[in-house]
């Protein structure tokens, strides 16, 4: 035994009804035999190991025999699993995020006296001061940024801008009040050229209103403030009836969410606060007691408590609440010793389960015996594999975004970004009925987590880091991104014949870029996967906690019971993203392919049939008009649609293209009209749509959308106003999301393997044939010319390397490095404060 790992036995072999069988002749024989054979295998056995230690690792390994030579020689060190260096096609990353030190440079320059601002650091800002919310990069047109990568030069690079997001809390009411401004500032780096410019021309309404802000540095600014001045009145009253309170104090036993959105139209902001356990997993533990709270505008004296709800009673004030309470006409929830005695069920500790048959040991992994086979460029944060090439970008409100992406040396995809995630709730009480989430508005960038070793993503996988923007400095996370190279274990191609040239199968690779954000309760596995066909999956993975509701009767329809008095509430997920295809050039169209069962008659057929045989037919139309393009995909899924370029054919004369493939979950919203969404997620009621691609149309939401659903700043359906879509830029919108019906099987967690949805953009007659047949890690078999004789084959010269693998490090995990708006690293946050930061209005805790 070594390493605390037992080595596989057979059970057989110790059989105890077998032991009393053996008679003292086979006994005395086998002990002979044994002596014997240890005596004339000891030479081999001292002469075919070897020892070989590895830091503090030490290993028994097999040897190998030396062609020619009988002679063992030892298995040699397998390649470190480093990247070897990317070769950009441009030395510039257009879309990498703002450097610490310009960043820094912008704040400073931004909160100058000379620019007027008058603003306040956002650690110190009340509402009514003016501060900056968010700094991040400001992308180049698309056309300046093509023709930088055509001719990369100093003359032909873009300038660089940035993007900043200010609270202008302090505006005063007769220039219109408080009110939020986006603007563009550059270029950069900051000089006396550098300018402020509002930023309008992306947003379909003037202003962004101030009760659609964001939240706020100072976590007494807001909801706890107003949540404060009454909840420690009641803290005998929650402590009877839930086992909790929420006094500001260290160990409050009761904490709160808020249910989104907080407005229509941006004329007030309001929120359901619904109070939970503080415990692991507080999301499942809800006591049914809810607040209607107005905290619209700048001044906490003017904010209020409007309604509180308890056990389906409605009282208009604390003083209402308190008398049902004192004079026993409250109507009082059942005990709940599900919430009381056992907490333990909601966290993520393994439950007193007997080990599984085998489970002791750890499980396969992957290892590329002969390195890896993708390049990396680091600072540029530029990704190739297989004759596929991108950049990588990323931003606060959406994370992970693609750029530039190549495959045997055509641009294929401009972008490839995450655009929103929505989430809406059902329910029979006040939190679930009113949930719509957008997570934009969260900062889904903001949210990404440093990801585990050998969990998240493989042992052997290359971890690249992201900075994001925080009002109180910058965030770097230093495995923000993981990208790695996996065997799929079925090959993409293969088939078995017995012509010459017809038995053989090609490897099934694919590499993942893959990110993580975890959004209050929810986490999201961003996947974004390339193979060797041309072919690229993006899929979303769900999993953490789900927002749980209070199980009773009266929630029947609305969820599922997970435990006595909790339930998983039904929801839909739906994320939306960019593709901005460039098929063959700019110019491309929509094609939408269908097939149809038709009834034809042919003369060749005879009476035994009959004359007359009933098909499917394709049937394909181009769609030339945007109005037209929102669409769903066919019933049963026959057909689909592609971007296509009509002036570009194949060596077959048909039009390159390529196709939209639903992959799993392929859903889009189920409820369409309610005022909580109506017109801030629209994009979310279709599968797909296409869109001319405008510099003025970036993205399909905006993180101030989940608070204007009357009136949003990007409108998606205003996009589409009836212009022509035949041979133009065209950029397509995709929907993946799951219709979350939630089951016992969610408790603790949702499991990614059936909380998934995703997409395939596959070649359609862009390339001659399969591109992917060219790949070597492939075989070929040929007859045997002897019948019973093996197989000839030619694997192309691409043979397994056997070789000792490097060991796994111990795991570590450190978390996040932030600096301050200075640029100086800042001291190392404690866990409450991480949390503050990262779980918002998802969990809210009272402070003095």
């Amino acid at each position: 035994m070594q390493g605390g790992y037992e080595l596989l036995k057979d059970p057989d072999a110790f059989s105890l009804e077998s032991a009393r069988r053996t008679t003292h002749r086979r006994l005395l024989y086998s002990v002979l035999l044994i002596v014997g054979l240890v005596a004339c295998s000891s030479v081999y056995v001292f002469s075919s190991r070897v020892h070989i230690v590895l830091g503090d690792e030490s290993y028994q390994t097999e040897t190998l025999p030396v062609p020619n030579s009988s002679v063992p020689r030892p298995l040699d060190q397998c390649a470190a699993s480093v990247p070897l260096p990317a070769k950009p096609p441009a030395p510039v990353n257009l879309w990498a995020s703002l450097t610490l030190d310009e960043t820094v440079s912008i704040h400073k320059w931004l909160t100058d006296p000379a620019r007027g601002l008058d603003l306040v650091s956002a650690d110190k800002a009340n509402l009514s001061d003016n501060s900056i919310f968010h700094i991040e990069v400001y992308r180049p047109v698309k056309a300046d940024a093509l023709a930088y990568l055509e001719s990369p030069s100093q003359e032909t690079l873009p300038a660089r801008y940035g993007r900043v997001s200010i609270h202008l809390g302090a505006r005063p009411e007769a220039e219109g009040g408080p009110v939020i401004k986006d603007y563009v500032v550059g270029p950069l780096p900051v000089s006396d050229e550098t300018t402020l410019k509002e930023l309008t021309e992306i947003y379909h309404r003037d202003d962004i209103p101030y009760n659609a802000r964001g939240f706020g540095a100072n976590p007494f600014s807001e909801l706890p403030y107003l949540l404060s001045s009454y909840m420690p009145r009641l803290a005998h009253v929650t402590q009877d009836l839930f086992g909790g309170v929420a006094l500001g104090l260290e160990n409050d036993t009761l904490i709160a969410g808020a249910s989104g959105p907080f407005s229509f139209d941006g004329s007030f902001r309001r929120t359901w606060v619904s109070w939970r356990k503080n415990v692991a997993g507080p999301w499942l533990h809800p006591v049914n007691f809810f607040q209607y709270i107005d905290i619209s505008g700048a001044d906490p004296k003017q904010w209020k408590l409007l309604k509180l709800v308890y056990n389906h009673q409605i009282f208009e004030n604390v003083d209402d609440f308190l008398e049902a309470y004192n004079n026993g006409t409250l109507r009082r929830l059942p005990e709940r010793p599900d919430q009381r005695d056992d907490v333990e069920w909601s966290s993520r500790i393994r439950p007193s389960a007997p080990q599984r048959d085998l489970d002791h040991l750890p499980g396969p992994r992957q290892v590329s015996f002969a390195g890896l086979r993708f390049r990396v460029d680091r600072k540029l944060q530029y990704v190739s594999w297989m004759g596929w090439g991108m950049y990588l970008g990323f931003d606060r409100d959406m994370g992970m975004s693609l750029w530039d992406i190549r495959f045997l040396g055509d641009r294929l995809i401009y972008e490839l970004s995450p655009q929103e995630a929505m989430a809406q709730y059902a329910g029979n009480d006040p939190m679930q009925t009113t949930t719509a989430w957008l997570d934009r508005f969260f900062g889904m960038g903001s949210a990404v987590r440093d990801m585990l070793p050998g969990y998240d993503c493989p042992y052997e996988a290359v971890y690249l880091p992201a900075t994001t923007y925080t009002s109180l400095g910058m965030i770097t996370r230093e495995r923000a991104i993981c990208v790695f190279e996996h065997d799929t274990a079925r090959p993409i191609t293969r088939h078995t014949g017995y012509h010459e040239g017809e038995f053989g199968a090609v490897r099934g690779y694919v590499l993942t870029v893959r990110s993580v954000s975890t959004v209050g309760n929810y986490d999201y596995i961003f996947d974004y996967m390339f193979m060797t066909d041309g072919t690229i999956e993006v899929r979303v993975s769900a999993s953490g906690y789900l927002q749980g509701g209070f199980w009773e009767p009266k929630q029947t329809g609305y969820g599922t019971a997970i435990r006595d008095t909790t339930m998983g509430s039904l929801h839909d997920h739906v994320i939306n993203f960019k593709v901005d295809l460039d098929v063959g050039g700019l110019e491309n169209s929509l094609l939408f392919t269908h097939t149809e069962q038709e009834e034809v008659e042919q003369p060749w057929f005879d009476d035994d049939w009959g004359k007359t045989v009933i098909q499917q037919k394709i049937t394909r139309d181009i769609i030339e008009n945007e109005n037209d393009a929102k669409v769903n995909y066919p019933v049963n899924f026959q057909g689909g649609y592609a971007l296509i370029n009509q002036d570009k054919k194949n060596k077959w004369d048909i039009a390159r293209g390529y196709a939209v493939h639903p992959g799993y979950s392929p859903v889009h919203n189920t409820v369409v009209g309610s005022k909580r969404l109506l017109d801030n997620a629209n994009w979310a009621r279709y599968n797909l749509a296409v869109s001319r691609r405008k510099e003025t149309e970036p993205t399909s939401s905006s993180m101030w959308n989940m608070n204007l659903p009357g009136k949003p700043m990007v409108d998606f359906h205003k996009f589409f106003d009836g212009e022509n879509i035949t041979q133009q830029d065209l950029v397509l919108w995709i929907n993946v999301g799951t219709h979350h019906l939630p089951q016992a099987e969610d408790s603790p967690n949702t499991r990614t393997n059936t909380a998934s949805s995703s997409f395939f953009l596959t070649p359609l007659n862009y390339f001659d044939s399969d591109v992917s047949m060219d790949s070597t890690n492939a075989i070929l078999l040929s007859n045997p010319v002897k019948p019973g004789d093996p197989y000839t084959y030619n694997d192309y010269g691409v043979k397994p390397v056997n070789c000792v693998p490097t060991a796994v490090p111990p795991f570590e995990y450190r978390g996040l490095t932030a600096f301050g708006l200075d640029g100086k690293m800042a001291p190392p946050a404690s866990a409450e404060e991480m949390r503050k930061g990262a779980e918002m209005y998802h969990r809210i805790k009272l402070e003095l």
